[in-house]
């Protein structure tokens, strides 16, 4: 008989080998220090004895944990309930929805917000909603822009990251290769995840705007520590250049979900053609009442100014010790090169008592391996100076300084 199924005992062999294979780490709490569990498979975690510093997490501002964050949540699950119940358009549309798109669009400078069930949702239903006849994208979009092109079915075109001249030249190619009227559409993330780099919006709305086209932006790295709680787009005032501002409620925010603000027409073309919205169950009520009670703090708060007091004072210790530390924004790629190094330093900074990932390829190209290092606004200034001992030490250990 013909075996016409999967071996995937072999398929996760082959990711050993290659040096690809991830564990699932569970931890106690999601906050600046944490105890973690070896992964248990189907069992249950059995915690370490040790606990860490977390420097690997997008708790950005810290707000996890904030009373006021969790008191939201418990307010809405005792009023509202746990759960939507139903798509939005059935029965699962409740006030702690529209209470968080009216805070999002008063933020985003938008008519309206629409919540979705992810981020992910977010992205990869507006872009096949919006089913563009070419899409021009950043090489260094995150994985749901990438899938949200192929579900478009659209012509994708990838420019050079952060290079609104390269995507000026496949603009101009593209125009002069390709007849009749297109429906473009440019996506960029405003900060990138792995690198932290930080997109040049204000160059890439004027290329944008020579061709006509409609820009996409991706704040999820970014919603809620710019101006007033916004992202870039709202630091560098192009709420009106930006067609659609796009992000997560899981960053930042500290909670689940994801969003799209912009025009009225958007928000309710997206009501009823985005599948992803269409056909999912609603965000649930206590996570919708999380990110809003968030989004207020970090409008109003001081969370902002002390997580970029901490990102100065990590960037520049880890600087002061040698280290190559790349990006622009919250995000302290320390690269080292090849992906042995990244791990052994990785683990080194572990035993030290801090977590801080090591990313490497295919997430990131080749000879660019690094710890992606990421401060929280509730790490104290010993916190950061721990870490910046941390990486001392494990950064002799490993050879690397």
């Amino acid at each position: 008989m013909s075996n016409r199924g999967f071996d995937l005992d072999e398929r996760v062999a082959a990711r050993r080998d290659r040096d690809l294979y991830r564990d699932l780490a569970p931890v106690d709490r999601v906050a600046e220090r944490s105890y973690f569990a070896p992964d248990p498979g189907a069992g249950l975690p059995v915690l370490d004895g040790r606990q860490h510093l977390v420097f690997g997490s997008n708790n950005y501002l810290g707000l996890t944990q904030d009373d006021r964050v969790q008191q939201a949540a418990r307010d809405a699950a005792e009023v509202v309930g746990t759960g939507a119940g139903a798509s939005r358009l059935v029965t699962g549309d409740t006030l702690a929805h529209r209470d968080l798109e009216m805070q999002l669009a008063e933020v985003k400078d938008t008519e309206r917000a629409l919540a979705f069930s992810s981020g992910y949702a977010a992205n990869v239903g507006t872009i096949a909603a919006l089913s563009p006849d070419v899409v021009f994208s950043d090489e260094f979009n995150h994985a749901s822009i990438v899938d949200g092109c192929r579900l478009s079915g659209a012509d994708t075109v990838i420019y050079d990251h952060c290079d609104p001249a390269s995507l000026r030249e496949e603009m101009t190619h593209r125009a002069e290769t390709h007849a009749g009227d297109e429906s473009w559409l440019v996506l960029t993330d405003s900060v990138f995840s792995m690198d932290g780099t930080v997109a040049p919006l204000a160059d890439i709305c004027d290329v944008v705007e020579a061709f006509g086209a409609w820009l996409l932006v991706d704040e999820a790295h970014a919603t809620g520590l710019y101006d007033y709680g916004g992202g870039v787009v709202q630091r560098e005032g192009l709420e009106d250049r930006v067609h659609v501002q796009l992000g997560t409620l899981s960053k930042a925010l500290a909670s689940q979900g994801g969003y799209v603000a912009g025009s009225e027409s958007l928000v309710e073309y997206l009501v009823n053609t985005a599948r992803s919205f269409v056909f999912s169950t609603g965000l649930a009520p206590p996570a919708a009442a999380a990110a809003s009670e968030a989004l207020h703090i970090a409008r109003h708060g001081e969370c902002r100014d002390r997580l970029w007091c901490n990102v100065a004072q990590l960037r520049t210790g880890l600087e002061d010790l040698g280290y190559e530390v790349w990006g622009d924004s919250q995000i302290l790629p320390v690269v080292v090169g090849d992906r042995a190094t990244a791990l052994d330093l990785a683990e080194a900074v572990r035993e030290q008592g801090v977590v801080a990932p090591a990313i490497r390829p295919p997430t990131v190209p080749d000879g660019t391996s690094r710890l992606r290092v990421v401060p929280m606004a509730t790490h104290s200034r010993s916190d950061i100076e721990d870490c910046i001992e941390a990486f001392r030490v494990a950064g002799e250990e490993v050879g690397l300084l």
